[in-house]
């Protein structure tokens, strides 16, 4: 699926790194924007790194954390792996300043839209949709949690 710019996944931020991921044909530039986004990102704290906010069913270490502030959700993560913390990232930055209602509501096709998933080995793929996953439950979640002390 090409984004045009009429595509809306549920996030601007997201749409726009589709677009630019969606803007070569090489693969080779599309892994570079994934290693640049994790190499100008910084790693959650050591300390929450814990099994608490540990993704399952990736083979890399990766964690992530949710929060929500003023009723939009924050996040922070850690990988191991370098090309899974791009993935990561692209996540983070896609998925950061929505409501819970906004995270739940991202359409997963984006995934395929960024034309990474050729790219990836089906460990790695798999782990990346894991990491969504992970992040719309925590979002479901918060917004759970949200809702019975309001």
């Amino acid at each position: 699926m090409k984004a045009t710019p009429h595509t809306n996944f549920g996030s601007e931020v997201l749409n726009k790194m589709v677009e630019r991921l969606q803007g070569t044909d090489d693969s080779r530039k599309r892994y570079e924007y994934i290693l640049w986004l994790a190499k100008k990102f910084d790693s959650m704290p050591e300390e929450l790194q814990s099994e608490d906010f540990k993704v399952k069913g990736c083979v890399s270490n990766v964690y992530v954390l949710g929060e929500l502030i003023e009723g939009k959700l924050q996040w922070q993560g850690y990988s191991d792996a370098l090309i899974t913390k791009g993935l990561l990232v692209l996540l983070i930055k896609g998925l950061s300043n929505l409501t819970p209602d906004e995270v739940l509501a991202i359409d997963p096709s984006f995934v395929a839209a960024t034309g990474l998933r050729s790219n990836l080995t089906p460990s790695r793929a798999n782990g990346f949709l894991n990491i969504l996953l992970n992040m719309k439950a925590q979002a479901k979640k918060l917004e759970l949690e949200s809702s019975l002390t309001s």
